[in-house]
């Protein structure tokens, strides 16, 4: 990304050597000799180019026809964090039981403090429980008279 490699495209414009990016629409050019338009923020596209680039190479090389499919897959060119890789086989080790087995049934009867009663439990909770939706709300509506006891002046 010719944004974010901003240092060693000025350094490789001073020795004189060519330059090829991988340029997304609001990449700079500047100092880059060869752009190749590509989505280069997301790591399955960049790897989706490389992967382009090198089956290429090899049909440019002559050491795969045209007409041979590639067997390489794209997944070769992701880049894998080794230690989350790692993690990865250990809960894959470590979960290999019977997934498909029964649940056991557990019964909810009877569970909670106020069962079916909500009344009960607004009022043990200290909230207003025969409190209506139609009345006005507490405070004054009005945000922009004077706060009580506030002598208006000028």
């Amino acid at each position: 990304d010719p944004r974010t490699d901003n240092q060693a495209l000025k350094e490789a414009s001073y020795a004189s050597i060519p330059v090829i990016a991988l340029c997304d629409t609001d990449s700079p050019l500047e100092n880059v000799d060869v752009a190749i338009p590509a989505n280069n923020k997301g790591k399955e596209s960049i790897a989706l180019l490389y992967w382009l680039l090198a089956r290429e190479v090899q049909y440019l090389r002559g050491t795969l026809p045209r007409s041979q499919a590639w067997d390489v897959m794209v997944d070769s060119f992701f880049w894998r964090d080794p230690e989350e890789l790692m993690a990865q086989e250990e809960m894959d080790q470590g979960y290999g039981g019977d997934w498909g087995a029964q649940q056991p049934q557990q019964s909810w009867e009877g569970a909670g403090a106020g069962g079916d009663n909500w009344a009960d439990t607004t009022a043990a909770a200290g909230g207003a429980g025969d409190a209506s939706w139609d009345a006005p709300a507490g405070g004054a509506d009005d945000w922009s008279a004077p706060a009580a006891g506030q002598a208006q002046g000028g």
